[in-house]
């Protein structure tokens, strides 16, 4: 390894070693605190002003690729891992699971996204995926003495291994008849006319990434796993892990297979589709807040997967803004639901919600953002983020226009759940007091429903650019 080579892996560098050395410590003290999990937040900070100013190029013959687009992709996991650390620890320390293994989990986590952001052949891209695969399991069951959190922990698991299973059989494929596992190879393979084998291998894979954000028919985990899950982990996995895969699966279409285009954007197109609809119509029967935003989730990996399948800068544009819009919605709902409690309760469903615009206005009117945003409501951000997907979809042509008009009526039908919630908030009566919320939850909620409108408005205008400038590493 060169100086020249190690100047590429700052972020990795920094990430690993702050994640051993707490470890170490940990073992040692046998408990965290405030500034263990401090120090966990500074090094994912210093990862991502790594990653930002860092030098671009390729590293380890290919394998790892530092460009604008891993850039991008980086600052925003590791400040959504930041934001998680803080989050989930008050959440643990409250309910008496306060470990220190859980920011060293989110260090490693957020190496492997790093990592998947980063890849640049087969090899590197698996390496990633287990990297923050493992620790994710991990993080589900880690309230090891609750039922339902252990048994999201092995159904996860179990999955999991079942679309590692897909994804290295259809790697074994591609480097069977591409004759290599870099993307630019795998490119110069498949130039002129992909050989079937090629596709079928690249089938598989699809299959094993649309596992890792839970677009379906691949989305059987997402809901039991949400649920089960403690919240703040929840939080954490419908954001960061989403972006880092959906990086990955726009690198490996578009620089492994940009001329075979027509053939992976049908099946991307299928996925997308089955999203939204499974995402707004199973929906409708969730009374449970996790499991529903579970399926809107599913619903809303669909729309990027719609910005992907639009190919070009543009579509691979509209899929970071969407997703790093998203990202905050996300969050942000889920410190809310952290935040609440009613009789030392968590508050997790729909009737949970009753009347708490008169008990906890401030969080009201967070969630309340935070559902019109998802639903794609203007002025919110989610708006935003579905324009530029629905945009990117109509430009290319051919069919697409018609598949944003089919995304567009899943939109509508999931308005009803979205409007069911607040509907509770703000017209159902409230059963009791809403306990006064932690301080973190609070300001990490309030300050997401903010972004979310008006100051979406103010950093479109350097997000824009951003994201377009990532999206030209595929020119």
């Amino acid at each position: 390894m060169t100086f020249a080579e190690l100047s590429l892996i700052w972020p990795e560098v920094i990430l690993a070693g702050s994640a051993l050395l707490l470890l170490v410590i940990g073992a040692f003290r046998g408990k965290g605190g405030p500034v263990f999990s401090g120090a966990a937040v500074l090094a994912l900070l210093a990862a991502a002003y790594a990653a930002a100013t860092g030098d671009l190029g390729r590293a380890f013959s290919g394998g790892l690729v530092a460009d604008q687009l891993s850039a991008f992709a980086k600052v925003a996991i590791y400040v959504a891992s930041a934001i998680a650390i803080p989050l989930g620890g008050g959440w643990l320390k409250r309910r008496g699971d306060d470990r220190f293994e859980f920011p060293v989990l989110i260090l490693l986590a957020a190496l492997g996204m790093g990592m998947m952001a980063s890849a640049g052949d087969l090899i590197s891209l698996y390496m990633g995926i287990e990297l923050h695969s493992l620790a994710l399991y991990v993080l589900a069951a880690f309230r090891r003495d609750d039922a339902k959190s252990s048994e999201a922990g092995l159904k996860y698991f179990v999955l999991g291994a079942l679309s590692s299973g897909l994804l290295l059989y259809g790697a074994s494929l591609i480097y069977g008849f591409a004759g290599s596992t870099h993307f630019d190879a795998i490119a110069r393979a498949a130039q002129d006319h992909a050989s079937p084998g090629v596709l079928f291998g690249l089938v598989f894979l699809i299959c094993g990434l649309a596992f890792k954000v839970s677009a379906a028919p691949f989305h059987m985990w997402t809901p039991d796993v949400y649920e089960g899950a403690p919240t703040p982990v929840v939080g954490f996995f419908a954001a960061a892990p989403k972006l880092a895969a959906m990086t990955l699966l726009a690198r490996v279409l578009t620089e492994g297979f940009g001329d075979a285009i027509e053939q992976w954007r049908q099946v991307i197109v299928i996925a997308a589709l089955l999203s939204v609809f499974v995402g707004a119509f199973a929906g409708l029967a969730q009374r449970n807040l996790k499991r529903l935003w579970a399926y809107s989730s599913i619903a809303n990996i669909g729309y990027a997967l719609i910005g992907l399948s639009a190919g070009g800068e543009a579509g691979a544009q509209a899929m970071l803004l969407f997703m790093v819009l998203y990202m905050v919605d996300v969050t942000g709902f889920f410190a809310c639901l952290c935040a609440l409690q009613r009789d030392g309760r968590p508050m997790e469903t729909i009737d949970d919600m009753a009347g708490l615009f008169r008990e906890r206005p401030g969080l009201a009117l967070a969630m309340t953002a935070f559902s019109l945003s998802a639903l794609g409501l203007p002025p919110f951000s989610g708006f935003f983020a579905k324009f530029f997907v629905f945009k990117a979809a109509i430009a290319a042509g051919g069919y697409m226009p018609a598949v944003a008009a089919a995304a567009l009526v899943g939109s509508v039908v999931a308005a009803f759940y979205y409007l069911r919630l607040i509907k509770a908030m703000w017209f159902d009566p409230a059963p009791g007091p809403v306990e006064a919320p932690p301080r973190e939850a609070n300001i990490i909620a309030l300050a997401a429903a903010l972004f979310s409108f008006p100051v979406v408005l103010v950093a479109l205008y350097w997000l824009e650019p951003l994201a377009r400038l990532a999206a030209s590493a595929f020119a």
